[in-house]
């Protein structure tokens, strides 16, 4: 057996233990798609400092270490731009969680943002078949090299250069759409592209929203438990930022605080977040859920109806080709 497939389904093995791939579906596609042609190289933060470990690397130390960090359940940084991170490989474990919460059954069609690698979509193209796939990315270089790595590993689906803000009308209506990269609010183009009943699974603050679209004005669900940190969406508009002097080291340390600060940000001072999150016991993300409706975003607490409702405050492109 060749070490990168031993690596692979020892890797799998431990997603299977972690609770996920439980589908035989999907437990197959993580078998059988090599991860490392879509992570040719990856940066590793060694003493604050980025190092680029990758496959044909002229030391055989260094190319091991490479292979054995493409099979860690780990994100892995495929892209800086001037000491910024700008594209990632996923954990995998999380990928795994993701795809398994869009419930596909065979025929249904994806639109997925945010092709980095490439590798998402490959996955999704051997459960699915590459035609019923369409990947999104911002950057053409990011878009030309995912292509790349999906053909090396046998798989045509379209990746389509754009603004995953605006979807991509031409490959429309959608059963399913997932982003991979963090978005300030959810764009009104994606459920406008989808079939009544789709869902759609995104990151937003530090957490994944799970949506059901019930017509092409408006979709609602929850978050999901599991905490989730990507690359933010870009292309789409302008987050918006909080002052948060003054609050308690405690409370800015904690995770769920914060996930609450961006979800209220513009409609509530950082005080009267932590007040609600005080009074409410410390909420987990499942708790939360948001309503899109008539060109309107709402996140809320426990109930759409209130009594706690804010407006999500980020500006993302209403429309797309």
């Amino acid at each position: 057996m060749s070490a990168h497939r031993e690596l692979r389904e020892a890797l799998v093995r431990e997603i299977v233990r972690g609770g996920a791939l439980t589908d035989p579906a999907w437990r197959a596609a993580f078998a059988e798609v090599p991860r490392h042609l879509f992570v040719p190289y990856f940066f590793t933060g060694g003493n604050g400092v980025p190092e680029r470990l990758w496959g044909e690397d002229p030391d055989p130390g260094r190319r091991e270490r490479w292979l054995k960090g493409v099979y860690t359940d780990e994100p892995l940084g495929t892209r800086m731009r001037d000491g910024e991170l700008v594209s990632s490989s996923s954990q995998p474990s999380l990928m795994a969680r993701m795809l398994e919460e869009l419930k596909v059954r065979d025929g249904d069609t994806v639109l997925e943002i945010g092709a980095g690698s490439g590798y998402n979509a490959a996955l999704l193209s051997h459960r699915l078949g590459e035609r019923s796939v369409t990947s999104v990315e911002y950057d053409v270089e990011i878009a030309d090299s995912a292509r790349s790595h999906l053909a090396a590993a046998g798989f045509r689906p379209e990746v389509v250069a754009g603004d995953g803000a605006r979807g991509c009308r031409a490959r429309a209506p959608y059963d399913r759409i997932i982003a991979t990269c963090t978005l300030p609010a959810v764009p009104h183009a994606w459920p406008e592209q989808c079939r009544a009943g789709a869902l759609i699974l995104a990151p937003l603050s530090s957490g994944l929203i799970l949506l059901e679209v019930r017509d092409a004005t408006h979709a609602e669900g929850r978050f999901l438990h599991t905490p989730a940190y990507f690359v933010p969406l870009r292309g789409a508009g302008v987050g918006v930022h909080q002052h948060i002097g003054g609050l308690p080291r405690k409370a800015l340390q904690n995770g769920l605080f914060r996930f609450l600060l961006t979800l209220t940000a513009g409609s509530l001072d950082p005080q009267e977040a932590l007040s609600l999150w005080e009074r409410e016991k410390r909420p987990q993300r499942e708790r939360y859920g948001v309503t899109l409706r008539d060109g309107g975003q709402w996140a809320w607490l426990d109930d759409p109806g209130g009594p706690y409702v804010w407006e999500l405050a980020g500006l993302l492109s209403p429309g797309g080709p």
